[in-house]
């Protein structure tokens, strides 16, 4: 079967950054060896793609300077680059529509020419920004895919200060983005979106038949089997009688919940059950390390500050079970690269990461306030602490799990199916990934 020819946009695509950058740039090579694509990214990304070795013909760089102007004057809203990411989301949205009127006005007469049989935009991920591209596309008949899109996920009950605290006041009024000129066109106009959680899902589509008929469901995050070789490795064996080695990655902020690990985890730290290694840096660094002290737990818990992303995983192969009781993530990657060697996830009902660990592969605790997360945290690092031998075989599952999913290629081989659906006119809601999801998730969020 001829390959689909697909322009595939993604403003931020870099391999030398993380988050976002990093999906666009993953995603966009993986849908490369299995379409036959073409990439057009901003210019900022031109010289770490080429570091990267990818070839000078598969992409186009195109000059965004909006975008530089609004990352300046979001980090000055933000007080720096850490805090306040609606703020920066925001920003963005604003800028971006600079890009898809000069990415059209290079791609028109190949376009028009019938040169791509589908577009897809990849990044934005943030279902906030509209595209220009959308009224463009429908006028040529050329199929236009969005996503992955995810974001927006409220934070859960009791936990304001913290919000305030990131600088997240923007969100009280978030859904002011609704009424955006051209957002609701978009959504029409789309033949097809990829939606990255089940709140996105429900979000984007408000129960409109119109819209959940051109919508599927598909976490936006992989992996990259040459970063995490690993991955095709069975995980040591427990040693017996040794003490469960747990680890948490990420920043150092409230809402990472670091804290409450370590308050769960206490007792059973103290009784030399467990182990336990902060990897990240941030600003509650010295009060965790005060907890730690204060406690009586120095012997159990070490701090492996900033690590850069090339060597985590040297960090966290090093442990069986990957604690992470952050109370607002949109994707989670860092659970998926930890179960990618065969840790086993104990994650919080809410947000992305639950939606990534099906029933058997890790536990997932429900969310509540404070209190009852770092007593269902408790809980469930005292079962594995008894019963080591659980925590290895449901670690073993969800390395199968990732490795037969949620690889790149295994992602660019789903989104292949899509661009074979909308080239011949079908409906995207006849796809179902609910064999990727926890359990009953795709009959909750649709399709």
């Amino acid at each position: 079967m001829k390959k689909p020819r697909v322009l595939i946009i993604a403003e931020a695509a870099n391999p030398e950054l993380t988050s976002v950058a990093l999906i666009g740039h993953s995603l966009s090579e993986a849908l490369g060896r299995v379409c036959d694509g073409h990439l057009v990214t901003e210019k900022r990304n031109e010289e770490s793609l080429l570091k990267a070795g990818v070839a000078q013909d598969f992409f186009t760089a195109v000059d965004n300077p909006a975008q530089s102007v609004a990352f300046h004057i979001a980090t000055a809203l933000r007080g720096g680059k850490s805090l306040g990411w609606t703020i920066h989301s925001a920003m963005a949205t604003l800028a971006y529509p600079l890009f898809e009127r000069k990415v059209w006005s290079v791609f028109r007469e190949r376009l028009m020419a019938g040169e791509f049989d589908v577009v897809h935009r990849i990044t934005p991920l943030s279902p906030t920004s509209p595209s220009y591209l959308a009224k463009k596309l429908a006028k040529l008949g050329v199929p236009f895919l969005m996503g992955p899109i995810n974001g927006g996920i409220p934070w859960p009950p009791g936990f304001d200060q913290v919000r305030m605290a990131e600088r997240e006041w923007l969100g009280y009024v978030r859904d002011i983005y609704r009424f955006m000129p051209g957002l609701k066109a978009t959504r029409r106009l789309a033949s097809g979106l990829i939606l990255a959680s089940k709140h996105t899902y429900r979000e984007v589509t408000e129960g409109d038949p119109a819209l959940e008929v051109k919508s599927v469901w598909l976490p936006e995050n992989a992996i990259d089997p040459a970063r995490f070789p690993e991955i095709d490795q069975d995980p040591p064996s427990p040693i017996p009688g040794a003490p469960l080695k747990i680890a948490f990655l990420g920043r150092l902020v409230p809402y990472k919940g670091a804290d409450m690990l370590l308050e769960a985890a206490a007792p059973w730290l103290r009784e030399g059950k467990l182990e336990l290694e902060i990897i990240g840096d941030g600003p509650q660094m010295g009060d965790l390390k005060g907890l730690v002290e204060r406690e009586g737990l120095g012997n159990q818990v070490t701090f492996a500050g900033w690590v850069a992303h090339g060597e985590v995983r040297s960090h966290l192969a090093a442990a069986r079970v990957f604690a992470f009781p952050s109370v607002r993530e949109f994707g989670g990657g860092v659970v998926l690269e930890a179960m990618a060697l065969g840790l086993a996830p104990v994650v919080l009902d809410y947000g992305g990461p639950a939606e990534l660990v099906p029933e058997g592969c890790g536990v997932v605790v429900p969310i509540g306030e404070r209190p009852q997360i770092i007593e269902g945290f408790r809980k469930a690092l005292s079962q594995l602490a008894e019963n080591p031998q659980e925590a290895d075989a449901m670690g073993r599952r969800a390395q199968q799990h990732v490795r037969a999913h949620f690889t790149w290629d295994a992602k660019a081989r789903q989104i292949l199916g899509l661009y074979e659906k909308l080239i011949a006119g079908r409906s995207l809601s006849e796809s179902r990934f609910d064999e990727i999801g926890p359990g009953n998730g795709w009959d909750e969020v649709g399709g």
